[in-house]
Order: structure tokens, then sequence, then C-alpha cells
């Protein structure tokens, strides 16, 4: 069970004393902003739009509503759970305009907003007829799936990806396809029967009810239901008469009394959305884990280099490419030239460690040959960006049709911290073997975070190869601690890492000397520490 907020019970009311504007006299078109006008309205044909892009934009910035927390620790696990936010109230009245209201306030980098209207369950034939002519109840606990609602946020909280249903309002139906959320800094949970499962209330850390006139959530749900849904007017008042009023005087109405914070008239009452940030940023200042690169120097410090790591062997062809990428006097046609040759070697010594079976072929003489085949499903190659995508063009050059994937990790230059901003997987990636590719890696900070979104994805931990070109014994040390069934393969090992955690006597900006960019200053490398 979770620890209560700083403030149980509280009760935030008196509109007028809290900031809410208007009054009852007012009519509702004027309470009510016209569609086009103002905050763009409410897109509500299907509860996830697959083609959304995982951000809200606002008038001062650009927020991510889907990302990875990235407060790892050495051992590249999560030791704090995301905060999680429910919203409840009724059908209409503002639940997600606050949330977003709050999102905005928050200011934090990391938010997943998820929606109960995600989780109806798939009807019958004989309810599908029911909901065809406005005669099933939608506003029924029994209505959701909760089981797939808890499973979905106990995974979310945890850090973990998940797939959340696409539910069409217009057939009354789950799409086949499925939208994929990761974990993130904050979780708001918003649906009308937020508060109606005692597993659920357990997961929420703080629980809101959003209290908005009957009147108002009437007319507002006439107007999405009939703009927004297809429906005529007669099927939405009917509707409302039938279920949606009884279900909020009876299921959600009563909830109101498990809620920390009440806000009356919803998006109105700032003061309300004002308190419930401050205690969100307070939350989080508690759960705030930063990267300890002097822990991660100092913790493998005349440990013998773990047995999952594969060096390339140092023959003489070897170490004249490394001497020149490694001179600092080499062109850069010359440097992409010999890289190019060792990234070649470093992935056909990788793929030695594949598994392979027993098989027999019949060679053109007709003669049979005992021989190997590739025992697993699929390779796919994911390249940490922007120095790991340069290593594709090899893998692809030994491996036919192998798949790609990209993940962009770059240092939060306010708190040091390594962060996901871009992620693209190939579908059903867990069935594969996964070469993780990236040209340096020196504190491993990026490395640990990148295997730990496949892990994620369900990859197994011993399906995974970690590849680069060169590595410093510390991030060695970190990525073989924190995962020890990952396979770890480069061509040199690296014995130091200076203060500002670069390899030494290392390579340089693998990047900016591969594609010619100039050099970045100091404390903000590209791949070194973070991109490694």
């Amino acid at each position: 069970m979770n620890s209560p907020p700083a403030y149980p019970g509280i009760r935030i009311s008196g509109c007028r004393a809290l900031g809410a504007e208007g009054s009852n006299a007012e009519s509702l078109d004027r309470l009510l902003p016209p569609v086009g006008a103002g905050r763009s309205p409410r897109k509500r044909t299907t509860s996830q739009c697959k083609s959304e892009p995982p951000l809200l934009r606002t008038s001062k910035r650009t927020i991510y509503t889907a990302g990875r927390p990235p407060w790892y620790n050495e051992h590249g696990t999560q030791s704090k759970e995301a905060f999680a936010i429910g919203l409840g109230g009724g059908s209409a009245s503002g639940k997600t305009t606050v949330a977003r209201m709050i999102i905005e306030a928050l200011d934090v980098p990391w938010v997943v907003l998820l929606s109960m209207d995600s989780f109806y369950k798939v009807l019958t034939e004989q309810q599908q007829e029911q909901a065809a002519h406005n005669n099933f109840n939608f506003d029924h606990p029994d209505a959701f799936d909760f089981d797939l609602i808890i499973s979905t946020l106990k995974k979310l909280k945890q850090g973990k990806s998940v797939k959340v249903p696409i539910y069409d309002f217009t057939t009354h139906s789950r799409k086949k396809d499925w939208k994929t959320l990761y974990g993130a800094n904050v979780i708001i949970f918003e649906g009308i029967m937020a508060f109606a499962d005692k597993t659920l209330l357990e997961l929420l850390d703080m629980k809101i009810f959003v209290d908005t006139d009957s009147d108002i959530r009437l007319v507002r749900r006439l107007r999405r239901d009939i703009s927004e849904r297809g429906r005529d007017i007669e099927g939405v008042i009917k509707q409302y008469n039938k279920f949606v009023k009884p279900a909020f005087d009876q299921y959600i109405q009563p909830t109101m009394r498990l809620a920390d914070i009440v806000v009356p008239r919803g998006s109105g009452n700032t003061v309300a959305i004002d308190l419930i940030v401050q205690h969100v940023h307070s939350q989080l200042e508690e759960r705030k884990l930063r990267w300890d690169m002097a822990a991660l120097a100092s913790a493998h410090q005349c440990h013998p280099l773990p047995r999952t790591l594969s060096v390339l062997k140092s023959t003489p062809q070897v170490r004249g490419m490394h001497t020149i990428i490694r001179d600092k006097e080499t062109s850069r046609d010359e440097f992409i030239f010999y890289s190019k040759r060792l990234m070649r070697l470093l992935i056909e010594h990788a793929l030695s460690f594949l598994p392979f079976q027993d098989c027999v072929v019949q060679t053109p003489q007709g003669q049979d040959y005992a021989g190997k085949c590739y025992a697993g499903k699929q390779i796919t190659g994911v390249s940490i960006l922007r120095a790991g995508e340069t290593m594709e063009p090899a893998l692809r050059a030994v491996c036919k049709d192998v798949r790609i994937g990209t993940i962009l990790i770059q240092t939060n230059q306010l708190t040091g911290e390594p962060e996901l901003h871009y992620l693209r997987l190939p579908k059903d990636i867990s069935d594969d073997h996964v070469i993780l590719m990236d040209c340096t890696v020196s504190t491993g900070a990026a490395a640990m975070m990148a295997v730990r979104v496949l892990l994620d994805h369900d990859v197994p931990e011993d399906k995974i190869f970690l590849l680069s070109l060169l590595m410093a014994e510390m991030g060695v040390h970190s990525v073989a601690y924190a995962f020890p069934r990952v396979r770890i393969i480069t061509t040199a090992v690296d014995k130091r890492v200076n203060d500002l955690f670069r390899i030494i006597p290392g390579i340089g900006n693998f990047g900016d000397r591969y594609f010619g960019t100039d050099a970045v200053p100091d404390g903000s490398d590209e791949e070194e520490p973070y991109t490694g």
C-alpha cells in the first residue's frame, strides 16, 4: 500500500476564493468554449491515435508524453517507481483538460497519460447489437477490463513498456492495433471509474476528483458525441438518462470521498491545480536518483575483466588499424575507411557467439555435408545514435535481411543524466538475438539504459550482444555487473577515463571524426560518457 499524500483528505472548494471563474447564472455556451476557439477540441473518435506523436505541445514548450525514466542506478535498475496520479470524475467533467494542465504546469520531461477509455471490454455479438441502439451500459464498472488496467499500470510504474488497446467509439470495439507506451517520471491515469477498484486504488499515489456541474457535463457530452462520434441527439439523451446519470449517482459520485483532492469546476480552478503540481514536485524530488560517476568509476577498480567480455584478437593487422584511427593526424577519409574495416571484423567476430545447430545439406555432387546453421529465429541490429548507426552497413553486409532499430540517448545538461529521446524498434523483437551497436563505451551509462530498454521489450538478457569498437574498463565492468548475461564484444579495451569521463588514450569523439562535424565543447562529448 502506498503511503498517503502529504495532505490526506483535503477538499478544495469555494470556487471563487480559489480562482474558479464564472457563475451559475452564466449560460452554458459561455461556460463551454466554442469548438475551434482557444484550446483545440479533444479528439476522441478513438481512445489512442496510433499516428499521434508522443508529445504535448504547449504555448511554452514541448512535453514528451511517452518516455523512459532517466534515473537508473549503477546496477541498471530503477530505484523508485514512477509517481501515479489518478483523475476521477463524471463523464465529460473535464478530466483530460485538467490532466493536460497538470502536465504543462509540472514542467517535467517524461509523462504518460493513460485513459481508462482504452480499456473497455470486448463486446459480445449481443452486446454489440445493444450498443448500436444505445442500450448497453458503458458507465458500469463491469464495462471495463480492470485486470488489464491494473497489470498495465503496474508495468508502467516499474518503467516497463506496455501495449495499450486502441478503442473505436464509433464501432464500440477494440482495433487490431495496440499502442506501445513506456514508463515515465509521472503517470496520469484518468477515467470515470478511476477509483472503483481497490487494487487499482493502491497503485495511485495521488487521487484527484474533478467535480463539474451535471448540466455542464451533459452539454459537453452532447457536443462530443454528436460532433466526434457521429451520434444523434435523441440517442445521446436516451443513453444519458438511462445509464450515464444513474451510474454517476451510484458508482462515481460516491468515490469522491476516496479522493485526496476534489477540484470543483475542473480546469477553471487554477489554485487547486497549483497545489497538485507543488505536491507532485516534492514527490519527484524524493524519488530522484542521480548518476554517481565517481561511484561507477571506482566500483570495480582492480577487478579482473568479466568472462562475458570478448576482445577481438590483437593481430598486427588489428593493431595497425587502431594505430591509424587513434592518430589525431589521420584524415577523415582514412579514419572512415579503417573504422569500417574494424567494424566488419568486429561483427564477424560477434556472429561466432550466436547459437548454431548441426544440419546436413546435399552438395551439387549429390553428397551429404554435415554443417552448421543458425539456431535462432532472427537477428536484429539496434544502433545507439548517432555513432552507432555507422556500424549498420557492416552488419547489413554480413547478415542478409537483418532488421534495424535505433535508440537516441542524450545527456541532460542541467542534471547530467542520460535520457532516452527517441526509440524505434522492430515488432516482435523479443524473439530475436539483438546486436546493440555503439562505437565507444566509456562509463557504460547509455549502454546500460539501452540494454534496459531492450529488456523492457522482453528481449532475454542472454540474447543481447553489445558491440563497440573501443571500450573503457569502467564501462565494461558497469555493464557486466548490471547485466551479467549480456555478451560484450569489442576490438580493444583502454584502462582509464579522465575527469570528463573520456576514454584514455582513446579515439576522440568518434561521431565528429566520422561525420566531419566540429568538435563539441568539453563536458558535452557525444559518445563519452553517455552514448556508450
